[in-house]
């Protein structure tokens, strides 16, 4: 069964970028100068360096390692991507005429354009309708395989407060960034006695990262805690004596 994943790298302290560039924060043109890349680089590191990652991106050399084994993992399982405009409108470029995806991308946008051939497999398909009809269209185009949120940290949160997403892989990289992005907080939708509950399936520790997999269970209730009160309600920094 075709299930929605996503990848995500991210610092101990939750950034998965640097800090966006107040100034022209639309503007990609100069992104790898602008102040979000050194954070992301940061993050990814342990990917860049991974055998798998280089051989898919056409660059020689990296490490046969762990690592380099997840990397293969996530290509393999992905029959087709969702990403964000400002994640494309960032690689166009740098991918070249080759992208590393070799499957069918749709990236979710407000501004039209045709359809993108590139060679090795990859389109680009520019969904104008929602994530929604991004993920349906991933689905159709995925066949066994998995449809994977390529990113970034805007859309992820996007198919989460969608409740669209089955898998939720982080790859924790050991480095406080101090300011950034963060992957998580405002904007998942969530009431004040709300949660998104997720169940973990997989731990990996490797020298420059700790991979964590989580199934996503969808939202729940959160409620307060009374247990061995009485009377009145026990706070979580208070006894009763």
């Amino acid at each position: 069964m075709t299930k929605v994943t996503a990848q995500m790298s991210v610092s101990l302290d939750g950034c998965y970028t640097g800090p966006r560039d107040a100034a022209n924060p639309q503007d990609m043109s100069g992104w790898m100068r602008g102040p979000e890349a050194p954070g992301f680089f940061r993050v990814t590191r342990w990917a860049v360096d991974a055998t798998a990652w280089r051989e898919r991106q056409g660059f020689a050399g990296g490490e046969q390692s762990v690592d380099s084994e997840i990397v293969a993992e996530m290509f393999a399982a992905a029959g087709a991507y969702v990403m964000g405009r400002r994640m494309f409108d960032a690689g166009e470029v740098p991918w070249g005429e080759e992208p590393p995806f070799r499957a069918p991308v749709f990236v979710v946008t407000h501004r039209p354009r045709a359809v993108l051939e590139r060679e090795g497999g990859t389109s680009f398909t520019f969904v104008t309708e929602g994530v929604e009809r991004a993920v349906e269209l991933a689905r159709a185009a995925a066949g066994a395989k998995d449809v994977a949120v390529a990113g970034g940290g805007e859309l992820l949160r996007q198919v989460l407060a969608a409740g669209l997403l089955d898998q939720l892989d982080l790859h924790v990289a050991p480095v406080l960034l101090g300011d950034g992005q963060h992957l998580f907080g405002p904007g998942l939708g969530l009431g004040v006695d709300e949660g998104i509950e997720l169940v973990p399936t997989r731990v990996v520790d490797t020298p420059g990262v700790t991979h964590l997999r989580y199934t996503v269970t969808g939202r729940s209730k959160l409620v307060l805690d009374d247990r061995g009160a009485s009377g009145d309600l026990v706070g979580p920094a208070t006894t009763q004596r």
